[in-house]
């Protein structure tokens, strides 16, 4: 399970570092570079991953161009200090920052794409880099062959995010990298650089490419690095003094780039594929664990109202027995409770449950439990199923299986209600756009009835039924 969360504790520098491999890793030469470009998904990866490399080139007079695709500013969910917009000019400070100390030379280029929508604008993102890079990858065609006495080429160096990161925006764009590469083999060679690698795998892993990595070890160019990082202050410290706000990059995430060396990934070969994307248990716990709400749901104006416009779409007054998937610390269960008989509530992570039996206790229809859906899913005969704020953290097949496994649960006239955050957020493997259009089609293949669709600029309500019938037609109206 990969967890892209750097307050994770995740796998620690200690332990790559006592891998005499390590010490073994080839020296990664520029030698015959006459250019280079570094894609980072977000800003500071290009810091993290490639930093020295910038600042290697810099001392060896090579022109370098950075190309920023997202604004980044998903990267502080459920803060209630941050404004996206204010956090993507902050960020785009930062990386011009950072990598004038890397790179005083460097050209910097800002996509602007949204943060957390690598994936539906793939095609776009590769368009503009694409178009950015347009001179190095139009000047000889793929089949072009110099002549014996040819002067060499002109050599440009592509490096891009590791395909085999983890992370679904860093696999995209290293895919777009490696496209690009391979379709001008004359003019790009493409080398890739690990960030969550670190974090998620180990020395002994399978997934660890020990055969593809290259080192770089320029002193200076590592102590520009580690300057560098610094200056993503918004990373690297808490944005405001209050409660929930704190560093997202802390000293043990960021030991593994102070490192006396910067890992490289030649290409050439097929990353091995990517662990299971999923956020588990461990992820939610250690969310509970610094907030006791993570989300807001009892202070916050939106969740008061989310809840209520959710209340208010459900097409029947009372049902005899519901599953709500996602329950957390039980805000909407308890008042799901005076609108059922026989309520089943799960959560994935146990301290929001004791905090839901807490706020429960005097409510016996209800019955809470710690479950993952995605292994073990409840007995059906459900007349309705709720999946509120819970699908984006499954990846595609896993959410697939779930909502296919709830519209077995329902009975024939059952209701199934699913409503989602529409913002992108970094941690999240789906944006709630991905997961409601995952839910339509499988309705369409299902036979369900759309019965309510609310969409607001940031939230998204479904409510479907296998029964076609209105509210109106149901209760004798129409």
């Amino acid at each position: 399970m990969v967890i892209f969360d750097s307050r994770d504790p995740g796998t620690p520098s200690a332990e790559w570092m006592a891998d005499p491999r390590l010490g073994q890793v080839p020296v990664f030469s520029l030698t015959g570079v006459d250019r280079m470009i570094v894609l980072a998904a977000h800003p500071d990866d290009e810091t993290l991953g490639a930093g020295a490399l910038l600042a290697r080139a810099f001392a060896l007079g090579i022109p370098a161009e950075v190309v920023i695709v997202t604004d980044g500013s998903a990267s502080h969910p459920g803060s209630p200090s941050v404004v996206a917009s204010d956090l993507a000019r902050t960020r785009a400070a930062e990386a011009t920052a950072a990598i004038a100390m890397l790179n005083p030379r460097a050209v910097v280029a800002f996509l602007g794409f949204p943060d957390g929508r690598v994936h539906q604008d793939r095609a776009a993102i590769s368009a503009a880099i694409g178009a950015a890079i347009g001179d190095v990858i139009t000047q000889l065609p793929p089949t072009a062959a110099p002549a014996a006495d040819a002067p060499a080429r002109t050599r440009t160096l592509l490096v891009a995010p590791w395909r085999g990161d983890g992370h679904r925006d860093h696999r995209i764009l290293g895919e777009i990298a490696a496209a690009l590469a391979a379709e001008t083999p004359a003019a790009l060679d493409l080398v890739e650089y690990p960030i969550w690698l670190w974090h998620w795998s180990t020395p002994a892993d399978p997934a660890t490419p020990w055969e593809n990595f290259t080192a770089l070890t320029d002193s200076g160019a590592l102590a520009r690095k580690r300057t560098a990082i610094a200056a993503y202050r918004s990373q690297t410290e808490p944005l405001s003094p209050q409660p929930g706000d704190e560093a997202l990059l802390n000293p043990t995430f960021l030991a593994h780039f102070s490192r006396p060396q910067e890992i490289l990934i030649v290409a050439g070969s097929t990353p091995p594929e990517a662990p299971i994307q999923t956020l588990g248990r461990d992820y939610f716990d250690d969310t509970y664990a610094r907030n006791d709400d993570p989300w807001g749901f009892t202070s916050r104006w939106y969740e008061e109202r989310k809840r209520a416009v959710t209340l208010a779409s459900l097409p029947r007054r009372h049902f005899d027995r519901a599953l709500e998937i996602g329950c957390s610390i039980g805000v909407l269960t308890e008042q799901l409770a005076s609108r059922t008989d026989d309520l089943l509530a799960v959560d994935i992570a146990p301290a929001a449950v004791d905090r839901a039996r807490e706020r429960l206790s005097e409510h016996p229809n209800v019955h809470l439990r710690v479950a993952d859906v995605s292994e073990n899913f409840p007995p059906g005969g459900f007349d309705l199923v709720l999946l509120s704020e819970v699908g984006y953290y499954f990846d595609e097949p896993t959410l697939r299986r779930v909502v296919a496994d709830s519209w077995r649960a329902l009975t024939p006239d059952g209701v199934f209600v699913a409503c989602h955050w529409r913002h992108p957020v970094a941690d999240y493997l789906q944006t709630g756009d991905g997961v409601h259009g995952v839910i339509t089609a499988l309705a369409a293949e299902a036979g369900h009835t759309l019965l309510t669709h609310h969409l607001e600029r940031d939230f998204v309500l479904d409510v479907y039924s296998p029964d076609p019938r209105s509210v109106a037609e149901q209760t004798g109206l129409a």
